[in-house]
């Protein structure tokens, strides 16, 4: 009598296709979140508003995005997951149709902060999906897929949107976000397969909503949150005034300052690239080396401020190291989560965009209080030392076990398929 071991069970590579379906999902929905910032001449003069009221319509996207993104992964925890993704992203098209009709601010505003919570919800549950689908051996890179999808958006989606909304209006750039959603729309309905394994058997709400809180008596996961909302306000401090530091302090012309940003927007990509390629080896790792090379990035920022070159330069290397660590930030959250990550995803998107405010908004207040416009990256310099010391302490907490638990927890670098840029 013979026996035939069982096969092991394959370990991937690399990212499924799936996950960059996903990715393109986020690229066309992306490109909204931020184009507006070059929408803002003709939407002013098209619905006669002042700059911070169009400005407004930022705040609320990211305000729509930070409360929304818990509150509907919660309304929509027993649908499946694909169709979850499927719904949001019609949705999402549906309502940038709706803005080709509008003619007011307010009803603008509603089309906005409707369209982040459904782009929020997409965003969450599409972590969770692309996580399964890669599995524990690839988890941060298919991550880092998703958070290169916004870094294509703005290297490609951003400027695209700008220019048609020079050429032909912001309704144009409105139009093409919705065309490109719908696109995505048939690529997830055809390539992206049912991950849900739960919701094949109807179970209690209140046990599917117990099950995904129970992450949040981990310690861990709260520092594992609380370094994301540090690094992206740290990050948007800096950058959301690196044009007025560009042409007043630097001397660029308003109209080679864009192609800076190109460079911040190039940066951000290749980072999230390698990035996503070494984060699955070691998250925490990942996270340390990322911050304190970002803060060594904008030292270097401030130390050649007043050379053209050395500015190019130094955004470039500054937007490489921050964005090197977007797969591992996500990948510690899904690896603390558990076995539940749906919420705790939809957590993380709501500290993303807490510093996406948070961030900003102290930029700007030291602009105001007199400090110049370097003052945005010095407060962004303050946050990434924090984030760091938030990182050190967590690094120290992980080493003991943690005694709070009331189901297993996962290792970040190897949490189970059965559990949330480009790859070449």
């Amino acid at each position: 009598m013979t026996t035939t071991a069982s096969a092991a069970p394959r370990v991937r590579t690399r990212p499924p296709l799936a996950v960059y379906v996903l990715g393109a999902a986020i690229f066309a929905q992306g490109t909204s979140e931020f184009m507006i910032a070059g929408l803002l001449p003709d939407l002013t003069s098209d619905l006669e508003i002042s700059v911070p009221q169009a400005g407004m319509l930022i705040t609320a996207f990211a305000v729509g995005m930070a409360i929304g993104a818990p509150l509907m992964t919660v309304a929509t925890l027993r649908l499946p997951r694909k169709l979850t993704l499927i719904a949001a992203a019609i949705g999402y098209l549906l309502l940038h149709l709706v803005g080709l009709f509008v003619h007011n601010y307010p009803a603008l505003m509603i089309t906005r902060v409707i369209s982040a919570v459904l782009y929020a919800t997409f965003w969450a549950v599409s972590a969770v999906v692309a996580s399964r689908l890669a599995g524990p051996a690839v988890m941060a890179r298919a991550l880092a897929i998703l958070v290169g999808g916004l870094s294509v958006a703005n290297v490609l989606g951003v400027p695209a949107g700008t220019w048609l909304g020079e050429h032909f209006g912001w309704r144009a750039a409105f139009l093409a976000v919705a065309v490109a959603t719908a696109a995505s729309v048939v690529s997830i309905v055809i390539l992206v397969p049912d991950t849900d394994s739960r919701t094949t058997v109807i179970r209690p709400m209140r046990q599917l909503i117990t099950e995904e809180v129970q992450a949040f008596r981990r310690g861990r996961l709260w520092l594992a949150l609380l370094t994301t909302a540090l690094f992206q306000g740290a990050i948007f401090a800096a950058f959301s005034y690196f044009s007025p530091l560009l042409i007043n302090i630097t001397g660029v012309s308003a109209d080679r300052a864009p192609l800076y940003l190109l460079i911040f927007g190039v940066g951000a990509f290749v980072g999230t690239t390698l990035g996503g390629r070494v984060a699955d080896r070691g998250p925490l790792a990942n996270v340390m080396i990322s911050l304190g090379a970002t803060v060594l990035a904008s030292l270097l920022l401030l130390a050649v401020v007043g050379s053209a070159v050395g500015v190019a330069i130094a955004i470039g290397l500054y937007s490489l190291a921050a964005f090197s660590i977007a797969g591992a930030l996500n990948a510690r959250v899904f690896g603390f989560a558990g076995s539940a990550p749906t919420l705790a995803a939809a957590v993380n998107t709501s500290a993303f965009n807490v510093g996406n405010a948070v961030g900003p908004a102290l930029g700007g207040l030291a602009i105001a209080g007199g400090l110049g416009f370097r003052s945005p990256v010095l407060v962004g310099v303050a946050m990434l030392v924090a984030a760091l010391a938030v990182a050190t302490v967590s690094a120290v907490v992980e080493r003991r076990p943690d005694r709070d638990e009331s189901a297993p927890e996962l290792d970040p670098a190897a949490t189970p398929a059965a559990t949330a840029v480009c790859d070449g």
